[in-house]
Order: structure tokens, then sequence, then C-alpha cells
């Protein structure tokens, strides 16, 4: 395909996301809406599917949208250093989440451990624990 030859269709089925997934992006200063020649339809090109890709990917390994807007505007000569800072945040928030995670699955075993030794008929400790929470 020639230089912006692409209708903004086109350039999400390149990229494998929807039309609104652009447009939001668009809204969100994270790719550029091209301007539209009177009487036509704006056009997008290779450089624009290698961003929304890059977006694509930044976000399957975590980023958030304004996260990724930051590695979108790291330039020069300390770029590595600047991502390396962004993805060093964003590996602690995940060390952080994972361990959040295994108390939750700690908790949720505990919970299931004491519905198996529950005699028939009897009150359900899980659903007491969490009515207590309720407050």
């Amino acid at each position: 395909m020639t230089t912006n030859a692409m209708t903004i269709s086109r350039l999400a089925s390149a990229a494998g996301v929807h039309v609104e997934t652009v447009r939001y992006y668009q809204r969100r200063g994270l790719l550029q809406e091209p301007e539209r020649p009177q009487g036509s339809v704006r056009r997008y090109g290779a450089d624009d599917v290698g961003r929304l890709q890059f977006i694509r990917r930044a976000q399957a390994v975590g980023f958030r949208l304004d996260e990724i807007a930051g590695l979108l505007e790291v330039k020069g000569q300390r770029t590595c250093e600047q991502t390396r800072l962004l993805t060093e945040r964003k590996l602690t928030e995940v060390r952080q989440r994972m361990e959040e995670l295994r108390l939750l699955e700690a908790e949720l075993e505990q919970l299931v451990d004491e519905c198996n030794h529950v005699a028939t008929g009897e009150a359900c400790p899980a659903l007491d624990r969490l009515a207590q929470n309720i407050r």
C-alpha cells in the first residue's frame, strides 16, 4: 500500500483493532488524526499501523494508556534509560498485584476448605464471613 492510502477501517483491520479503538486512541492523543482533504476521507499510512501495534503490544505487557503515552514521548539520547525507569515501575506494580493475588488465593482456598468441612444443613462459613465484611 502506498503512503497514507488507508481509510480508518483499513487501518483498524491492518492493526487488528476496531475502528472505535482507533478513534478512542485519537481522542486520547495516542494517534494523530490526519487532515481530511475537502470532499474526501482521512488517509492513514504504515507508520499509523506501527503505532497502533506498538500501543497494543504495550497494553499486552500491562502498560496503561497514560503510561503508553509516556513511552511514545520518549526520545533522544536517554531513551533507553527513560524506558527502563517506566518499565521498572510497571514491574514493581505487577509484583505488588501478584502478591495481592497470592493473598486472595490463600483466602479463597481457606473459604473452600471451610465449606468442605461443614456438615450438611449447617450454616455456610464462607457466606457468614462474607456477610461480616459487608458492614
